[in-house]
């Protein structure tokens, strides 16, 4: 796989100059930051859980998931490369780089599809993050008798203190927030790990793996999915880039990075725990001081996520409202909008699991394993003043491996995902039924 990245990156450069990017924009290495910012937290919390519904195939899974999400996230790299060097309207400031590959390649189906993907999965993972910070915070003050508030309250207390940091423009506004989310989340796993070890010292009892199923076989592939699956957002950053041709090496830092985080703590979790493991992981380590570090890091985190990831979603929708690129009432207006939407679906569905398990087995899986291969195909097809590019064999095959798979794996994981949505008891009570009724 790593030739066949080289093979791919030297044609689609060769008899090209790549662009200069920002001359203030974003490091290779603070590109690598901000995606590891992004992806590294909801998804470590679940896999314990993913790992324990496929048995030791899920840790088999969690490398080769980042591998691939590195080699498609490189492919899509290379893909707004293209669009750039080709199209001189690309190369400005261009607020919806995804949707615009789509828009470029299969016209406006193409763009319609890539968007509302994008669009479904940054606002659901918006609701994701908030509803595990708003957990992670009520479960705090509860255990230590801090405060009787209840959990919907604080959803609206901390979208009430992410909401200034969301009206900043682009990534590269607000770099200090990858980098608090990154360390956050390194600090988080490695105290979590050291914590399940010993919880398994001071009990003795045999752990105990459940039944490998197929329906939750396939809801835990989506989830694996989701936890490497940052790719709606990549062309934005890349697009903030100083050297957007160094953007498949970022990939690599990245997935590198995150690979490390997630196997040590789902390795642990699944032996350590089995079939006790909770789908949120920090719902079964044992409470304690260490604990509640292991929150108060991975609230940081999933507060800094939160901006990060629903940045371009708001940069599309100011590129279609014609909203101006400065700061302005337009933009405050929009973006809080944004923001009060989120509120009121993490209100009405306070339930993150269901959430998850169906954007990463749907729209995350679009996104990060079958729309890059696919668009990128259509760049190298296509005629035009510029030069023509031959993917190698080893390419192809790997591309399309990995489209075809996903692609059905996807649908399965998909259907499972409706399935839990639609089971009894998926779902707890909206927050506003469980306020009027204390109201009453």
């Amino acid at each position: 796989m790593p030739s066949a990245t080289s093979d791919m990156i030297n044609s689609v450069e060769e008899g090209s100059q790549p662009l200069l990017g920002h001359p203030e924009g974003m490091s290779m290495l603070m590109t690598a930051v901000f995606m590891v910012g992004e992806m590294a937290g909801s998804g470590v919390l679940a896999l314990p859980f993913a790992v324990e519904a496929t048995g030791w195939i899920g840790l088999v899974l969690i490398p080769m998931c980042g591998l691939i999400s590195s080699y498609t996230g490189g492919i899509l790299g290379q893909c707004w490369q293209l669009l750039q060097q080709r199209y001189p309207d690309m190369r400005g400031p261009v607020r919806y780089p995804y949707p615009a590959i789509g828009m470029k390649t299969f016209g406006k189906p193409g763009r319609i599809i890539i968007s509302a993907s994008i669009n479904f999965t940054l606002f659901g993972v918006s609701c994701v993050f908030l509803l595990l910070a708003a957990q992670n915070v009520h479960s705090v003050c509860v255990d230590h008798h801090l405060t009787n508030l209840p959990f919907c309250y604080w959803l609206i207390i901390l979208l009430g203190l992410m909401y200034p940091l969301c009206l900043l423009g682009t990534p590269k506004d607000f770099k200090f927030v990858a980098m608090l989310a990154s360390a956050a989340t390194s600090a988080a796993c490695v105290i979590l790990v050291v914590l399940m070890f010993l919880d398994q010292k001071d009990d003795p009892r045999p752990v105990v793996h459940a039944k490998i199923e197929w329906l939750p076989f396939a809801g835990a592939f989506g989830t694996i999915c989701f936890a490497f699956g940052g790719h709606p957002t990549f062309p934005t950053f890349q697009n903030d880039m100083r050297e957007p041709h160094k953007f498949s090496k970022a990939c690599m830092i990245a997935y590198s990075v995150m690979v490390v985080l997630y196997l040590p703590v789902a390795t642990a979790g699944y032996f350590l725990y089995g079939n006790l493991v909770q789908e949120n992981i920090l719902q079964t380590v044992s409470a304690g001081a260490g604990l509640i570090v292991i929150q108060v890091f991975i609230t940081i985190h999933l507060f800094c996520s939160f901006i990060i990831v629903i940045n371009p979603l708001c940069q599309e929708l100011e590129e279609f409202f014609k909203v101006p690129l400065h700061f302005g009432y337009k933009r405050v207006l929009l973006r809080t909008g944004v923001v009060g939407l989120v509120l009121v679906v993490a209100e009405s569905v306070p339930h993150f699991g269901a959430i998850l398990s169906l954007i990463g087995a749907s729209s995350t899986a679009l996104l990060a394993y079958i729309a890059p291969p696919i668009c990128y195909f259509k760049l190298c097809r296509m005629k035009g003043d510029w030069p023509e590019i031959h993917v190698s064999p080893a390419v192809k095959v790997a591309l399309w491996e990995i489209g075809v798979v996903t692609a059905l794996a996807g649908c399965v994981a998909t259907y499972s995902a409706f399935t839990d949505l639609l089971s009894p008891g998926a779902f707890t009570v909206p927050c506003f039924v469980n306020v009027t009724a204390a109201g009453g």
